[in-house]
């Protein structure tokens, strides 16, 4: 229980929706002339650290105490669930036409 923990699919899973979301949320903020590079690195220093490392130790915590390890699950699909959001958000933003039934 080391490093590996970082290495699992679940964390591969996180990484790559927020590499997603990061780009779309650029391209969105260009778009509209409203980039700012602080407010990237403010969201790869917070975003980054809470889904990341937030899931990493949880998912430790559920290798230790097994009895949790639905809370795991809980935490890992909510991590899936706020990052798909935002992805929807930034295709919105975008200009991609999104269903009515998955708009806020």
């Amino acid at each position: 229980m080391s490093i590996e923990i970082l290495a699992t699919k679940e964390i591969q899973m996180i990484v790559l929706l927020i590499g997603i979301d990061v780009v779309l949320g650029v391209i969105a903020a260009m778009m509209k002339k409203q980039f700012v590079i602080g407010k990237l690195a403010g969201f790869m220093k917070r975003g980054v650290l809470v889904y990341v490392f937030g899931y990493a130790v949880i998912s430790a915590v559920g290798e230790v105490l097994p009895s949790l390890s639905i809370i795991v699950t809980a935490a890992y699909w909510l991590i899936l669930l706020a990052l798909a959001g935002s992805i929807l958000d930034n295709l919105g933003k975008i200009g991609l036409p999104i269903p009515k039934i998955l708009r806020k």
